[in-house]
């Protein structure tokens, strides 16, 4: 089988070919269909379950990790940090038991995990910044805690978000920068000067920024105009029309550049299913028609129910920015996060493994998944 395209970044015509379902050659060639597009697997740093499968509820196993990480494959997805949420301790052992051993038992999935998210619980306990996430379960920060965690998941949490209002917090994120783990604010009350020493500790990036927020707060300044402001964070974005306007996605775009930003699905199980009243982090959740998730009763978002290709798709409508700098933002951008820029480089000899071929209607702006490719296996064949 051969599949044709063009190279997103570059613009340039290149035949892939395979044999067995595995990656045989790659070339340039004279030319490809206009609206063929071969781009590195997207990058998903906040995933916390998808098509059914849920990272967030006791009885989570490997099996549950795989068939989540398989469903991604096949909407484009090749790479993500799953992301555990606040929880009891014994809860957060086994989701975290759970990744590892997925991880463990099969080379693709543990090739496609980079690493895992902790989101909470050192977060705020206040309705809003809380978001869907337990309040029984919110606490202080505690080394010990996240060490015992830490160790249980083999060194991988790569990302912790917290709130930088916390009790003992700044020695925290020096302790968390110093083993190399990307230090995040999110679900946060935080003060300006919570927020600016944060940074100083070395906190990075800004979780689903404009989101797990109060529903009406003071108009300036605030935690979301101050973490908006502040060059040295990065932000995560969700761009699915519900957690931000189309307006404040293109404001903040602007704003913190292509350069800092990055596209999350902050996917909930319900992605890919059906509306109607589901679980979610133990509260209950509403997924409307318009695949928005709300606390069930309230105004508050529960985590998204799409895929990160959509997002790609809403950034070139929200914000008006080509299609590779929006591939760029679900791409690039979290990779150099990471510091894993290798994932993207794509088109060397040396490295033609991980890749998605699309096709791109430039008047609606959809994408059409053709094949998902990672570690030289076409993983997803539509």
């Amino acid at each position: 089988m051969k599949l044709i395209g063009h190279t997103i970044f570059e613009n340039t015509p290149i035949e892939i070919t395979f044999g067995n379902n595995r990656v045989e050659s790659i070339q340039k060639v004279a030319s490809a269909a206009s609206n063929t597009w071969i781009a590195p697997a997207l990058i998903d740093i906040q995933v916390n379950g998808f098509s059914g499968f849920d990272l967030n509820v006791a009885t989570v196993t490997a099996a549950d990790v795989c068939a989540m990480v398989r469903s991604l494959w096949e909407v484009g997805t090749g790479f993500l940090c799953p992301t555990v949420v606040t929880a009891s301790n014994k809860h957060t052992n086994n989701a975290l038991c759970a990744i590892v051993n997925a991880c463990t038992e099969d080379k693709t999935i543990n090739h496609s995990i980079l690493g895992i998210h902790l989101e909470g619980p050192y977060i705020s306990a206040e309705d809003g910044p809380r978001g869907a996430h337990p309040k029984a379960h919110v606490r202080e920060p505690n080394w010990n805690e996240f060490q015992q965690w830490q160790d249980i998941a083999e060194g991988m949490i790569q990302i912790v978000t917290l709130a930088p209002e916390k009790n003992g917090v700044l020695q925290f994120i020096e302790k968390l920068v110093a083993n190399g783990i990307v230090v995040a604010i999110g679900h946060t009350n935080a003060s300006i000067k919570n927020i600016h020493d944060a940074v100083r500790a070395g906190a990075k990036l800004s979780t689903h920024l404009g989101n797990g927020a109060h529903a009406f707060i003071q108009r300036h300044p605030n935690y979301i105009w101050e973490q908006l402001a502040t060059d040295e964070l990065w932000a995560s974005l969700i761009v699915d029309g519900h957690h931000l306007p189309p307006t404040v996605v293109k404001s903040m775009i602007r704003a913190k550049t292509l350069e800092r930003c990055i596209l999350i699905s902050d996917a909930t199980a319900l992605a890919g299913m059906p509306p109607g009243d589901y679980q979610f982090a133990g509260q209950s959740v509403e997924l409307t028609s318009d695949k928005c998730v709300r606390l069930t009763g309230t105004e508050y978002l529960a985590g998204s129910a799409i895929e990160l290709a959509r997002g790609v798709e809403n950034s070139v409508r929200f914000a008006g920015i080509s299609l590779p700098d929006a591939v760029s933002l679900a791409t690039r951008n979290p990779a150099r996060l990471l510091g894993l820029e290798e994932k993207i480089d794509t088109f060397t000899e040396s490295n033609t493994t991980d890749l998605i071929i699309f096709e791109w209607d430039n008047t609606t702006c959809k994408i059409d998944l053709i094949a998902t490719i990672l570690d030289g296996q076409l993983v997803y064949d539509s």
